[in-house]
C-alpha cells in the first residue's frame, strides 16, 4: 500500500512539474522579438469587428471559453470538418450560436502578412477575448502567449464538456473545478453574460415554468418567445445595459431576472450567493476577478514547445 501511495504521489508530482513547465513557457512578451506588431494588428481587427457589430464582443469572449473547455486553449474550436476531424463547430453548445470565427480568421490574415507562421490561432483567440473585453468597458489584462494550435478537434468532447443552459449549480461548479477553476472564477467569468444574448429555446422553460423568476421580467420575455416557435429569436441576458461590460448581470440575478437557468442558479440560495452579492456591490472587484479568471482559464490544456503546430489558416491543419 505504501509503495502504491508513493507511486501515486510521484505521478502527481510529475504532472505538476509538467504543468508548471508548460505555463512557464508562456509570457506576455512571447512575440516581442519574433512579431512585435502582432498584438496591434490583432487589436485593430477586433476593434473594427466590434465597431460593426457590438454583440461580437460577447461572442469573442465566449469563443475563447468554449475553446479552452474542450482539449484546452488550442484553437480546436476553429477547425472545419474533414474526413479525419469532427468539427467542434457543430457541437450542441456551438451550433448556430458560436460566432466570431471570421473575426479570428481576419486577425490571423493580418498577422500572417507581417509574420507568416509565427503567431498561433490559439493565442489570437486569447488576445481577441481580452481586446473585446477592453473595447466595451471591461478589464484589460496581460495575456500570456506562446500557445500552439492543435491538429485535432472533438465534437464528442465538446458535447460532453461544455456547460449547458439547464445545469444545476453543483454540476456547473464540478465542471469548472475539473478545469482547475474555482466557484469564484466561475461566477466572475459568468459576469461576461452581461454582454450576451440567448436564443428563445434556451430560456423558454424558465420564463413559462419556473417560480424563481420576476413576474414582470418573465412577461416581457414571453412577448418575443412564445411557447411554440421562434426558437432562434434572441434576447439580451442583461436588459439594462446589454452593450456595456458592467456588473448589472449580478444585480439582475439578485432580482430573479436571470434569463437562463444556469445564470439564476448562481443566486438561488446556494453557495455562490455571497459572490454574486459582492460583485453587485463592487464592480471593481468583479472586473479584477474576471481578468484573473480569464488568465487562469487561458492556462488550461496548453500545447507549447514542439507540441501541436502554428496553423497558417485557423480553420485547417497545415499539410
Amino acid at each position: 500500500m505504501a509503495a502504491k501511495a508513493g507511486a501515486a504521489a510521484s505521478f502527481m508530482f510529475m504532472l505538476f512539474l509538467l504543468n508548471t513547465a508548460c505555463h512557464a513557457q508562456l509570457s506576455p512578451a512571447f512575440y516581442d522579438s519574433s512579431c512585435p506588431n502582432a498584438l496591434s494588428a490583432i487589436r485593430t481587427a477586433i476593434r473594427s469587428a466590434i465597431a460593426s457589430d457590438r454583440r461580437m464582443a460577447a461572442s469573442l469572449i465566449r469563443l475563447h471559453f468554449h475553446d479552452c473547455f474542450v482539449q484546452g486553449c488550442d484553437a480546436s474550436i476553429l477547425l472545419d470538418e474533414t474526413s479525419s476531424i469532427e468539427s467542434e463547430k457543430t457541437a450542441l453548445g456551438n451550433l448556430k450560436s458560436a460566432r466570431g470565427y471570421n473575426v479570428i480568421d481576419k486577425a490571423k490574415t493580418e498577422v500572417e502578412k507581417i509574420c507568416p507562421g509565427v503567431v498561433s490561432c490559439a493565442d489570437i483567440i486569447a488576445v481577441a477575448a481580452r481586446d473585446a473585453s477592453a473595447y466595451v468597458g471591461g478589464p484589460s489584462y496581460a495575456v500570456k502567449l506562446g500557445r500552439r494550435d492543435s491538429t485535432t478537434a472533438s465534437r464528442t468532447l465538446a458535447n460532453a464538456e461544455l456547460p449547458a443552459f439547464f445545469e444545476s449549480l453543483e454540476s456547473l461548479i464540478s465542471r469548472f473545478q475539473n478545469k482547475g477553476l474555482t466557484a469564484r472564477d466561475m461566477v466572475a467569468l459568468s459576469g461576461s453574460h452581461t454582454l450576451g444574448q440567448a436564443q428563445c429555446f434556451t430560456f423558454r422553460e424558465r420564463i413559462y415554468n419556473h417560480s424563481n423568476i420576476d413576474a414582470g421580467f418573465a412577461s416581457t420575455r414571453r412577448r418575443r418567445c412564445p411557447r411554440v416557435g421562434s426558437d432562434s429569436t434572441l434576447a439580451p441576458l442583461d436588459l439594462v445595459t446589454p452593450n456595456s461590460f458592467d456588473n448589472n448581470y449580478f444585480k439582475n440575478l439578485m432580482q430573479n431576472k436571470g434569463l437562463l437557468q444556469s445564470d439564476q442558479v448562481l443566486f438561488n440560495g446556494g453557495s455562490t450567493d455571497s459572490i454574486v452579492s459582492e460583485y453587485s456591490r463592487n464592480p471593481a472587484r468583479f472586473k479584477s476577478d474576471f481578468g484573473s479568471a480569464m488568465i487562469k482559464m487561458g492556462d488550461i490544456g496548453l500545447l507549447t514547445g514542439s507540441s501541436g503546430q502554428i496553423r497558417r489558416i485557423c480553420s485547417a491543419v497545415n499539410n
